[in-house]
């Protein structure tokens, strides 16, 4: 093949008849290695691109985390600072990182938008390159990924994305809260019993345990509720040794 030709298989996409199931379609990843060609050179620009997002909406995720884990400690050293500061600053702290896991579940869900494009690439694309032998994760990927970019859509439900934050971080945070506000009306408590040191203004102590008790339980439905899960994963359970074996 001369230096500029183009191979067939990357001339087809001008054609009516283009078919990206088609198995030669598929498998570009296999003449990209090979031959220099416009379509490797357009897809690697575009790897470029959808990796450069996936770490500039992980770190957006990143600092939300990082402004609710600086108010919650702001709030739990105020509140166990003097027995005259009220234990409600502590629920207003639940509150307010609840906000926060509202905030993150929508970012999350941002992030997983070019994370999934990602994957598509590395899955049949990259992999493909580097082992043709194994073919590609999707027959379609192709046609899949130029409808994501001509309309793009989200990939995952707001409750999904709620979930995935609770699991790796939010539902740690408000435990933390959760226990520090028991034992703030309860240690405190030395003059009156802990239900009683539970009331906010005209509103008993009862019924503020009432409402933290129905709230911490819907947040444990939510989190440990069995649900399909949607978002395309990047870690797969298997054997780590397997990655360090070597043929000697």
């Amino acid at each position: 093949m001369e230096r500029g030709d183009v191979p067939s298989s990357m001339t087809d996409s001008n054609s009516d008849e283009f078919d990206p199931t088609a198995p030669d379609q598929q498998e570009i990843g296999r003449e990209m290695v090979d031959d220099s060609t416009g379509l490797g050179s357009v897809m690697a620009h575009a790897y470029r691109g959808e990796i450069d997002r996936v770490g500039t909406w992980r770190q957006r995720l990143d600092e939300t985390t990082k402004w609710a884990v600086t108010l919650m400690a702001a709030i739990l050293t105020w509140a166990f600072s003097s027995t005259d500061n009220p234990h409600y600053i502590l629920l207003i702290g639940v509150v307010v990182v609840t906000i926060f896991l509202d905030i993150e579940a929508r970012r999350y869900r941002d992030y997983d938008v070019f994370r999934s494009r990602a994957r598509v690439i590395q899955e049949n694309l990259l992999a493909n390159a580097l082992d043709p032998s194994q073919g590609t994760e999707s027959h379609d990927w192709r046609a899949e990924l130029s409808r994501d970019y001509r309309r793009p859509t989200l990939k995952v439900s707001f409750y999904e994305a709620l979930v995935n934050r609770l699991r790796r971080v939010y539902l740690a945070l408000l435990s933390v809260l959760l226990v520090a506000w028991v034992f703030r009306i309860t240690a405190f408590a030395s003059r009156q019993d802990w239900l009683t040191t539970a009331g906010i203004a005209r509103v008993p102590g009862i019924a503020v345990v009432a409402v933290v008790g129905v709230f911490y339980a819907v947040l444990l439905g939510v989190t440990f509720w069995p649900h399909e899960r949607h978002a395309k994963g990047e870690f797969r359970e298997g054997d780590p040794d397997d990655w360090k074996e070597t043929d000697r």
